[in-house]
């Protein structure tokens, strides 16, 4: 994609959402962190859902601790890979109390380092609790990324070096959250619905999918001119 696209392309996402966030409920900087660790391949819905309860009572890696593992199994028992997850938060937990006095580090490799916590979830976290200009590639971005040509690579790790050298400012901070949305509700995995997408005209992707009930092409929005 054009240097000139990229620009367009995110000057279209954030005029339609200014202020994008996470999906993710949390109270703080360590509950963003469990809930970040408990999405893998869930959906932040069912994050929310189990973790509600969860968070209103423990909000601190001492008080997870004292929870235990099957304690903490018994919250968040209805998300895929309960029992992985409950002993990597139990562990992260333990390792910010001992190295970094319980609290959530604000340094990728200190956050990698952790139980559970590999580079997309730091990224997320360096993004949203410390406001880093990084590129969290999940499902979702990797498919918009090479879909569209934004930032096409063949593994995430490509696609977030891409972004990273290709996203210009003021869109940096909250590009990750655009994509994420834009792939969750609009550019999706089986029928990416562009005729209701403001940046179809920018996409690489062939055939665009019509409106429900309709045939022909679908529409993107017009770009825009300078004066």
């Amino acid at each position: 994609m054009k240097k000139a696209d990229v620009v367009e392309f995110f000057a279209r996402l954030a005029e339609a959402n200014p202020h994008p966030e996470t999906e993710l409920e949390s109270v703080n900087d360590f509950t963003l962190l469990v809930a970040v660790v408990l999405s893998a391949q869930a959906t932040d819905a069912g994050v929310n859902k189990a973790t509600r309860r969860l968070f209103a009572q423990v909000d601190t890696p001492e008080k997870m601790v004292a929870l235990g593992e099957e304690g903490l199994k018994e919250h968040i028992k209805t998300i895929g890979l309960f029992n992985s997850k409950a002993k990597n938060v139990i562990g992260l937990s333990e390792a910010l109390i001992a190295d970094h006095g319980s609290q959530v580090p604000a340094d990728r490799d200190a956050l990698e380092k952790l139980p559970g916590v590999g580079r997309k979830t730091a990224n997320v976290v360096m993004n949203v609790a410390f406001g880093a200009e990084t590129f969290a590639v999940d499902t979702h971005i990797f498919r918009v990324g090479n879909r569209t040509g934004l930032a096409p690579g063949k593994t995430p790790l490509a696609v977030e070096k891409k972004l990273k050298k290709d996203v210009p400012q003021p869109f940096r901070l909250h590009a990750h959250h655009w994509l994420i949305l834009h792939g969750r509700y609009v550019c999706k995995a089986r029928t990416p619905e562009c005729w209701r997408c403001n940046v179809a005209d920018l996409c690489a992707f062939k055939p665009k999918t019509p409106p429900p009930g309709t045939k022909g092409p679908a529409r993107g929005k017009p770009r825009r001119t300078d004066p």
